[in-house]
């Protein structure tokens, strides 16, 4: 018999296996069955926190709500290594946060870069001859770059750089601070996953889609 859970479960504990020891999850007011299934974090051996989204920025974006979500958890994530996925995603291999991690080292921030046939819907990257971001472009109708971001990590740096960002001059488009970023000497790096897969659970119709091409089990 089939277990299913929680598409968020799978961001979860990737973010878990990867050494994470507190996760926040940034919700709207709604979101009380979610609090309920995860609560304090206890029975995952992590801790959990929870802050309610501030829509702060006036701009329009591709990505609306991403950069407000992650300024409104400025005071939680301010000092710390963030790594950030998104609840409706499901990621291949499921080491992707761990090696992602592994390269922060030397650089501001890191990509985690899946391959895609829909560039329309997703951060498509480009990099320079050294594998560094050198652009980003957000869901592009048309565009020879393959590979997309699924999971970013950063340094403490780049949280108060998004934060000014928003707060200040009221950008909430996600790629174009990212964009900025590496305009003002960011260094970001990348790793590709060539053989890796990358599922938004963002419509029905790629839930119906996907669950009918993909073996969560396998994972």
């Amino acid at each position: 018999k089939k277990k299913f859970k929680p598409v968020i479960n799978y961001v979860v504990d990737d973010l878990i296996y990867a050494g994470t020891n507190h996760i926040v999850f940034v919700i709207n007011e709604s979101k009380h069955q979610l609090i309920g299934y995860f609560g304090s974090g206890k029975k995952f051996g992590c801790n959990f926190s929870y802050v309610v989204q501030e829509n702060i920025s006036t701009c329009s974006s591709t990505s609306p709500g991403l950069a407000d979500a992650l300024a409104s958890a400025y005071h939680l994530i301010k000092d710390r290594v963030v790594l950030f996925g998104m609840a409706d995603t499901i990621m291949w291999p499921k080491e992707a946060f761990k090696a992602g991690l592994s390269e922060l080292e030397n650089s501001d921030l890191v990509l985690c870069l899946f391959p895609t046939d829909y560039p329309e819907k997703f951060g498509m990257v480009s990099l320079d001859n050294n594998g560094y971001v050198d652009r980003i472009l957000d869901k592009p109708k048309s565009t020879k770059l393959k590979y997309m971001w699924g999971c970013v990590i950063w340094k403490p740096r780049f949280s108060e750089y998004l934060t000014l960002k928003v707060c200040n001059e009221l950008i909430g488009d996600f790629a174009e601070i990212l964009n900025s970023a590496i305009n003002d000497n960011f260094i970001i790096k990348a790793v590709t996953f060539p053989n890796g897969k990358f599922i938004d659970f963002g419509t029905y119709e790629e839930i119906y889609q996907s669950m009918n091409n993909i073996d969560l089990e396998s994972r």
